[in-house]
């Protein structure tokens, strides 16, 4: 069997407990190559619009190494040219033939490691996250100049490893070959939120946060960007009129002070809590407070895993059509709904609806959620790599 390479723009906290499973759980010989550390050592993100250093293991249990970036703006938010690390070129030369798992190709290190891995002989796998519905929305003449980079960019690849539904139908949209299409779905550390499910109630966890422990809570988590749209979700809270709901919004960035305006105009400030910043370690806790989760992305919002996330707490799920996720894990008036992205009056009759539902609506949706993620799952993705190893 071939060894994994996965290479990464820099450590991910999706990313890393996997790469930690994977080593601890199957025969595969994996190792992660970083092309910059900036989430290790702490910097300013520009969504959260302050310095960002996750407080959970991200190196450790599996083999990694940090390229040398020789970007004259290293960094991971300077675009394509952030991240320039010519030294993929030499480690790919040396690396006995194996398979190279690049994520995008968002960056120049992308496109050299695309084309030397195969130079080199190695198995390229692409694992990339553009929706097809979000695509079809973007300029006519900025998709013919991308399709034909890509076009070009794509006889490199092996296998199009792709995260959901939509991210299958752009690459159909390619006509790439059916066999060289593999379901290596995007997921979260499922066990470390289903340990919090399991060990902390609704109230306790509340309790921890000191939240509101008798009233109903509905959730957002993100950051407060224009991709998010949580003014969106401001405007369709403040029509249920329901004292007895609070709209909590885990998350910090530039549109805070928008929302702050919009709280006081609509009169709900003892109704709308914004927590801030919350890193990874307390993030479970909020999930196990809330009635409801809610996602009101639009353009960019490419998957979503904040509703994996929320899912593991057997949440009903309310997502806009925009997000990638939504045709993988929500079943409309099944286990959440999906709404068109904007629509103001459509989301705030769903936060009404289901912050009402009945205890064994609730359950069912509990039940619905838990098998669903059963196949979005680390042990999925295990098994997809284990196949594509032979």
């Amino acid at each position: 069997m071939k060894p994994i390479v996965f290479l990464n723009s820099h450590p991910i906290q999706y990313f890393a407990p996997l790469y930690k499973q994977i080593t601890q759980e199957s025969n595969i010989h994996l190792s992660v190559w970083y092309c910059s550390d900036e989430s290790i050592k702490g910097k300013i993100d520009k969504g959260f619009g302050k310095e960002v250093k996750w407080d959970i293991p991200m190196l450790d249990g599996y083999k990694f190494y940090f390229l040398k970036n020789n970007s004259l703006k290293p960094s991971i938010h300077s675009g394509f040219w952030g991240l320039m690390n010519f030294e993929v070129i030499k480690k790919l030369y040396h690396q006995p033939k194996s398979v190279v798992i690049i994520h995008g190709w968002s960056y120049f290190t992308h496109i050299v490691a695309i084309v030397f891995a195969k130079l080199f002989g190695h198995k390229v796998c692409l694992r990339a996250e553009t929706p097809q519905n979000q695509e079809q929305l973007k300029s006519k003449k900025l998709l013919f100049l991308k399709k034909i980079v890509l076009k070009c960019l794509f006889l490199f690849i092996d296998e199009f490893l792709y995260i959901g539904k939509q991210n299958y139908l752009f690459y159909k949209s390619f006509a790439i070959n059916e066999k060289k299409l593999l379901p290596v779905f995007y997921c979260v550390d499922n066990d470390r939120f289903r340990d919090v499910f399991s060990n902390y109630s609704r109230s306790s966890a509340r309790a921890k946060l000191g939240l509101h422990i008798e009233k109903k809570i509905i959730l957002f988590s993100g950051k407060y960007t224009e991709k998010k749209r949580p003014l969106d979700l401001l405007k369709a809270f403040s029509k249920i009129k329901n004292d007895n709901v609070v709209l909590v919004m885990v998350g910090e960035g530039e549109l805070r002070h928008e929302m702050e305006r919009l709280i006081k105009e609509e009169k709900i400030i003892d109704n709308v809590i914004l927590t801030g910043f919350i890193n990874q370690s307390l993030i479970p806790f909020y999930y196990r407070s809330a009635d409801l989760f809610v996602m009101s992305s639009g353009m960019g919002e490419t998957w979503g895993l904040s509703v994996n996330e929320a899912m593991n707490f057997g949440l009903p799920i309310i997502v806009s059509d925009l997000c990638g996720c939504a045709i993988d894990l929500i079943e409309h008036e099944r286990n959440g709904a999906i709404y068109p992205v904007g629509n103001i009056a459509k989301l705030s009759f769903y936060l009404d609806k289901f912050i009402s539902l009945e205890e064994d609506e609730l359950n069912e949706i509990e039940l619905t959620n838990f098998k669903k993620l059963d196949l979005y799952s680390y042990h999925q993705i295990i098994n997809q790599l284990q196949i594509i190893i032979k």
